[in-house]
């Protein structure tokens, strides 16, 4: 898009367009390409430029093209080069040419980019609270305009990826068939748009629902991206570090970026101990050609280094700002216990050992140096696996929670998952308590590949594509809309109903770097880390007509029901 057009120009964007374009392209990367200035298209108080050209990106809406078509009437700019992310209708087309009296506009284009592309294997919709809510008026409901953007962002995949895909879907889930027949019906439509080249096998779409792993959003991270995501948020590519203590004002807010960092994108993947040696690797490096001899032992000694060091930041590049990085997040592990608490949440996740895992919990939620969010977690996730075990203590735990001081709207958010997903809401048998070889698969699970005691959890989602790429994937329970085929797929494009997390990210990442003949994209609404996540289910609950308040929700724990 900007290297197609020469010269100096300005590029106009949207509200939506705005964190797509951030999350590829710094603004370094613009000025290389001549792009002089960055805009919002909604901004009147623009000056008129009219030696500079005009490369305008934007989502069809009503609203945008009203605005471009008030841009057009009067333009700032010589030239006007319109990219849309999506397809734009005829009456638009139409609009835009009868505005077009100055004879402005040099091209029109479909640019099939209405997602956020994060990784190369990994895409979002960037559909979250508060602007977008994803449920309607139940847990089984699409509010409409995020139904009708769900669409729209699934087909700018498919397009930009040119794939005709055969379309599965989570059959327990009304949401994934909802979209699934949906997607499949516009394809129908556009079908001039979708004549690709003939593919030996057919591509797969796969729709699934978030609320058949709970599981893994509740999880603590422990390698770098998903870590830097669970404990401060990267938002467009972007992390927020104004709140941590003592940091220097151009580390306030930071971007990660795999394309212009490629410390980070060798080391995005890593766990927090192996980053922390490479960076330390590397501050000695530069120590040996100074011959510094300050003593680097830990990550507090490498801040220290860099901060005395000023040279040192204009060398290292990146460097530093990931020194930054990994001083806060070692920072909060040790406030808030998190190893400990990890532990215990690996092992309710992978293994179930009922006794041990009770006797841990009330010693952490009587522990005032665990966080409130990571109790809520910890109880939560008990709550899921031993939810039909019929010596579970659910009651006295949530009792204990009071006792610890946890508000009830926290508390709250343990009847609204257990409402949301639990056993009877979930398709498959998540924590193979129905096998009578659960036992040995459970212990299978909790060592196959493990790097580490707080990284053997693997989300249920590997296991999916696992079956699929074997041609095991029941059609029973992932009927296709439209035909079949028992061929092994040669491309995968998954689709998440309530959002998919950097864990499922760094699977779908080693799964394309190790496999060979075929190649998994995945996507969803949003990316979670564990806070929106639970956020995202108490804004529904709250919002649902039979959904009640903090008492209706937690009324199932507090008489016996389904063994409890």
């Amino acid at each position: 898009m900007v290297n197609e057009v020469t010269g100096m120009k300005v590029l106009l964007l949207d509200s939506e367009t705005t964190p797509i374009i951030s999350n590829v392209m710094t603004q370094s990367s613009l000025l290389s390409h001549e792009t002089y200035l960055v805009d919002r298209i909604d901004n009147k108080n623009r000056d008129r430029m009219r030696h500079l050209k005009c490369i305008c990106f934007l989502r069809p809406t009503s609203e945008t093209i009203q605005m471009l078509v008030e841009e057009l009437r009067d333009p700032r700019y010589g030239d006007y080069y319109l990219y849309f992310s999506n397809t734009l209708n005829k009456s638009s087309i139409e609009r835009l040419a009868e505005v077009d009296e100055h004879e402005v506009v040099r091209e029109v284009q479909e640019y099939f980019a209405d997602y956020c592309a994060i990784n190369p294997d990994f895409y979002s919709l960037n559909l979250s609270l508060p602007q977008h809510r994803l449920y309607g008026d139940s847990q089984n409901t699409w509010e409409s305009k995020t139904f009708q953007r769900v669409i729209e962002g699934v087909l700018a995949v498919l397009l930009s990826l040119k794939k005709k895909p055969l379309i599965r879907y989570e059959k327990m889930s009304v949401m994934a068939k909802r979209l699934a027949e949906e997607v499949h019906y516009s394809i129908q439509k556009e079908g001039e748009l979708f004549v690709f080249r003939p593919t030996d096998t057919p591509p797969i779409l796969l729709i699934l629902d978030r609320r058949n792993d709970p599981v893994t959003p509740l999880l603590s991270q422990w390698t770098y991206q998903a870590m830097v995501h669970e404990l401060l948020g990267i938002h467009n590519g972007r992390v927020d570090l104004s709140d941590v203590p003592d940091i220097r004002p151009e580390l306030k807010e930071i971007v990660l970026s795999r394309d212009q960092d490629p410390f980070y994108k060798k080391n995005m993947y890593l766990n927090l101990g192996d980053l922390g040696a490479n960076i330390k690797s590397y501050v000695e490096e530069y120590q040996a050609k100074t011959k510094s001899s300050i003593n680097i032992e830990s990550i507090t000694d490498m801040k220290r280094f860099v901060e005395e060091y000023p040279e040192f930041r204009k060398l290292s590049g990146n460097v530093s700002k990931h020194v930054a990085l990994v001083s806060e997040l070692s920072r909060l592990v040790e406030k808030e216990n998190l190893l400990e608490v990890s532990e215990l949440e690996q092992s309710l996740a992978c293994y179930g050992q009922h006794g041990s895992d009770l006797k841990n919990l009330q010693k952490l939620i009587a522990n005032p140096k665990v966080s409130e969010d990571s109790k809520i977690r910890l109880v939560s996730l008990y709550s899921l696996r031993y939810e039909k075990s019929p010596n579970n203590d659910i009651i006295s735990l949530i009792e204990l929670l009071r006792r610890s001081g946890v508000n009830e709207e926290k508390i709250s958010l343990i009847g609204s998952i257990m409402e949301f997903a639990g056993s009877d809401q979930r398709q498959d048998d998540l924590f193979s308590n129905e096998s009578l070889l659960s036992f040995g698969k459970n212990v299978f699970k909790g060592l196959k590949g493990v790097e580490n005691v707080y990284t053997q959890h693997s989300p249920h989602l590997s296991q999916t594509i696992e079956l699929l790429v074997k041609g095991k994937l029941k059609e029973t329970s992932y009927p296709f809309i439209e035909g079949s085929t028992k061929d092994r797929p040669q491309d995968i494009i998954i689709f998440m109903v309530g959002g998919v997390t950097y864990e499922e990210a760094r699977h779908i990442a080693q799964i394309n770097t190790s496999a060979a003949g075929f190649r998994v994209v995945l996507g969803g609404t949003t990316v979670h880390n564990s806070v929106s996540y639970l956020n995202e289910i108490q804004d529904a609950f709250y919002r649902f007509p039979s959904g009640g308040g903090t008492g209706a929700r937690l009324a199932r724990f507090s008489k016996p029901r389904n063994g409890y």
